[in-house]
């Protein structure tokens, strides 16, 4: 396993369902305490203190266009994909290339509690405890070859049980894409569940990307392609208007989206009386992946 994030938490640790619904304070299972400094225990005592959002809105409040643009829509109609059988194509310049069936691919895995903070780039925000397994685990399996830079991300597109391709909202498939180091990242997860349930439709079933110091667009939901490739991939947002959507969309409070400020955000569930809270660099993971980006111009790469 490639640059494994040391997790000092294991399965055993997780605490049930039940009692993530009544508790006010909660474990993080995000951080692992071994790797870090004192700024990482700064980070880490600030994670003991994220409060999972509420599985209803977690699970009634998505983006999933692929079922329709409101935010109730894919709660509504994604009970009509099929998740079972699913495969994941894994292609381009790896040493494994082939159809790797879900089964495989959750055998193969090393499952684990990621609680992480999510952003959406249209400034709301919650919190998530997702399960699931380190996409590096996934791309060591597949070898990547020299020369791989990039990796491409393809969600499912079948019309007759996603109802909102049929319409030019985007263009479809969805497709999405990271550099490399980002994907290796070991905070970089693909997600399989939720509240360790099996992840719902409309949250991405059976399997969708995590990256949690980038706008939640990026998390691609229900992949079924996975390509690493030497240039970088197209995006569907970028491609839709890369004036407003960046290849990078990092978190960013000091970088507006062209039509509202990302300064702050609206935590979903806190009421319709609560305060914004203020939005952190990266989402509250600078320490973390802020190396990734050393003297580039975050305004221009946004």
């Amino acid at each position: 396993m490639a640059h494994r994030w040391k997790n000092t938490l294991t399965r055993a640790d997780a605490t049930p369902l039940a009692a993530y619904m009544n508790r006010r304070q909660i474990m993080a299972g995000a951080m692992g305490l071994g790797l870090m400094g004192a700024a990482g225990m700064a980070r880490a005592q600030e994670a003991e203190e994220l409060v999972p959002s509420a599985w209803e809105d977690i699970t009634q409040y998505n983006n999933f266009y692929e079922f329709g643009t409101g935010k109730g829509d894919p709660a509504r109609n994604a009970h009509t994909l099929t998740t079972e059988p699913w495969t994941v194509v894994i292609d381009g310049l790896v040493d494994n290339p082939g159809d790797y069936s879900m089964e495989q691919i959750m055998d193969a895995m090393t499952f684990e509690e990621r609680i992480y903070r999510f952003r959406c780039v249209e400034a709301w925000s919650m919190v998530i405890p997702w399960n699931g397994f380190e996409l590096a685990d996934l791309l060591t399996l597949a070898g990547v070859q020299e020369g791989g830079k990039y990796v491409a991300f393809e969600t499912a597109l079948r019309p007759d049980e996603m109802p909102g391709v049929r319409f030019p909202t985007l263009d479809w498939p969805y497709v999405e894409g990271l550099r490399m180091d980002e994907a290796m990242h070991p905070l970089t997860i693909m997600a399989t569940g939720i509240y360790d349930k099996t992840i719902p439709n409309q949250n991405g079933a059976p399997m969708r990307l995590v990256v949690p110091w980038k706008y939640g667009f990026k998390s691609i939901k229900s992949i079924v392609r996975i390509t690493v490739t030497e240039d970088e991939p197209p995006t569907s947002w970028n491609k839709a208007n890369g004036r407003e959507y960046g290849f990078y969309s990092n978190v960013n409070p000091e970088v507006d989206h062209p039509r509202w400020s990302q300064a702050s955000e609206r935590v979903v569930g806190g009421g319709l009386f609560s305060k914004r809270q203020p939005t952190l660099m990266f989402n509250g993971y600078e320490d973390e992946v802020a190396s990734l980006y050393a003297g580039m111009d975050l305004r221009a790469n946004y």
